[in-house]
């Protein structure tokens, strides 16, 4: 099997469906009964939805389990360099001749009914997790929660809905009520939820429907907390307290994400030792990641270089919060972002601890925001702001006017997937 084999397959597979989100459930069913239903062979389940802070306590979870010697699958989206990494088959990332067979599988089982990408690339994960054992399967939703194509779990062991906030308003709805209601659309009859802390308006959606299924709750600030103290991580939940060390994940806000991983490893009755590995083993690359090595970091060798996916405006937050906590340094931004996500409410919170803003357009993307635009509007949000033909010709923009800057490349998981891709 050549190398390239799952690449071209994959690339088949985008011209299935006239629209690339299409969401409704009817496809994905049709397709998995074709194939055997491979969801209801897969070891016990954690599904999880949100809009933000997902991926990352799939990572503590999936540090977690692993930490104490057993092993899980894990499906996450999008990937980052190489469509591998959404696929673990018990820890491991997808050999290639085993991707490429079960996507030929689910192209050929298909049939001429239409599925997009993101459906028939799911049913191909479902089929590959099927047939590898592991202890635990770890499902992240690719969008919304309802009717995402991962949503056909009949009685996962568990669920989580990590942060809701406003994000893909033209899918899920334009106010945090109706988004809630979709990611809550992954809860179960009388299958424990784990919640992470809410607004107001989204937790009275997600109690609602808890209730009606007869789903118990496990809810930031109502069955378990989270602080720090003194440098360590406080979880305390009915059983009693945990003092841990921080999240290796960098972020205060990674601080919640390790509660709910916490208190999920914990009503799986995992050891304390599970605990320990979630917070101090996990590795979630594109979020807040230093960069230190690799072409980016040698061309720049005096300056503090960062990488972040986050797009949206709790995104915007979490990462200003996080940069006013560092030492003083001179702070650049280079960004890129899609079209379609708000950019206003993304920079306004960076505007506040950043000196300069550089834009670019994210190659190979369709949807990318042009440079010019970002530009626009950074300016607007407060930022001296222009523009570049690549993200490393803004690096060597900024760092040949301040060379020790901090500079973090940001706005989209498409640019993170370049950047790490070109840095090698």
């Amino acid at each position: 099997m050549n190398p390239t084999s799952s690449d071209v397959i994959l690339e088949r597979m985008m011209s299935l469906h006239p629209k690339i989100i299409d969401l409704t459930l009817d496809r994905v069913w049709r397709l998995l009964d074709r194939l055997g239903n491979p969801q209801e062979a897969l070891p016990p389940v954690i599904h999880i939805a949100g809009t933000n802070g997902k991926g990352s306590t799939l990572a503590m979870i999936r540090a977690g389990i692993e930490g104490t010697g057993l092993s899980a699958h894990a499906y996450t989206s999008p990937h980052l360099a190489r469509f591998h990494e959404r696929i673990r088959l018990a820890g491991d990332l997808i050999c290639e001749p085993d991707l490429s067979a079960v996507l030929d599988e689910c192209y050929a089982a298909k049939g001429e009914a239409p599925i997009t990408y993101f459906e028939i690339t799911t049913c191909a994960a479902l089929l590959a997790m099927s047939r590898v054992k592991a202890d635990f399967t770890l499902l992240e939703v690719g969008l919304g929660g309802r009717l995402d194509a991962t949503n056909v779990i009949a009685k996962p062991a568990l669920t989580i809905i990590t942060p809701v906030s406003m994000d893909h308003e033209q899918f899920l709805g334009d106010t945090l009520a109706a988004i809630a209601g979709e990611k809550a659309g992954i809860i179960k009859r009388s299958v424990p939820c784990v919640v992470s802390p809410q607004a107001d308006d989204a937790m009275d959606v997600i109690e609602a429907k808890a209730r009606s299924l007869g789903a118990p709750l496990l809810a930031y600030g109502q069955h378990w907390h989270v602080t720090t103290e003194r440098g360590r991580l406080i979880f305390q939940d009915e059983t009693g307290l945990r003092d841990l060390p921080l999240p290796i994940l960098p972020g205060a806000h990674q601080v919640e994400n390790a509660g709910a991983a916490v208190a999920a490893l914990r009503h799986l009755n995992l050891s304390d030792a599970a605990l320990e590995a979630a917070v101090t083993s996990a590795q979630w690359p594109a979020r807040l990641q230093r960069l230190t090595q690799g072409a980016l970091a040698e061309a720049a060798p005096e300056a503090e270089l960062w990488l972040d996916g986050g797009h949206n405006p709790a995104a915007g937050q979490a990462l200003a919060k996080h940069l006013a906590t560092l030492p003083k340094r001179p702070t650049h931004l280079i960004c890129g972002m899609l079209n379609t996500k708000d950019i206003s409410g993304y920079l306004n919170p960076l505007a506040a601890v950043a000196d300069s803003l550089t834009a670019v357009s994210i190659p190979g993307e369709a949807n990318t925001l042009p440079a010019a635009d970002t530009a626009a509007a950074a300016t607007s949000a407060g930022f001296t702001a222009t523009t570049a033909d690549s993200a490393e010709d803004a690096l060597r923009q900024v760092t040949s006017q301040t060379p020790n800057a901090r500079v973090l490349i940001c706005g989209s998981l498409y640019l993170a997937g370049h950047i790490l891709r070109e840095n090698g």
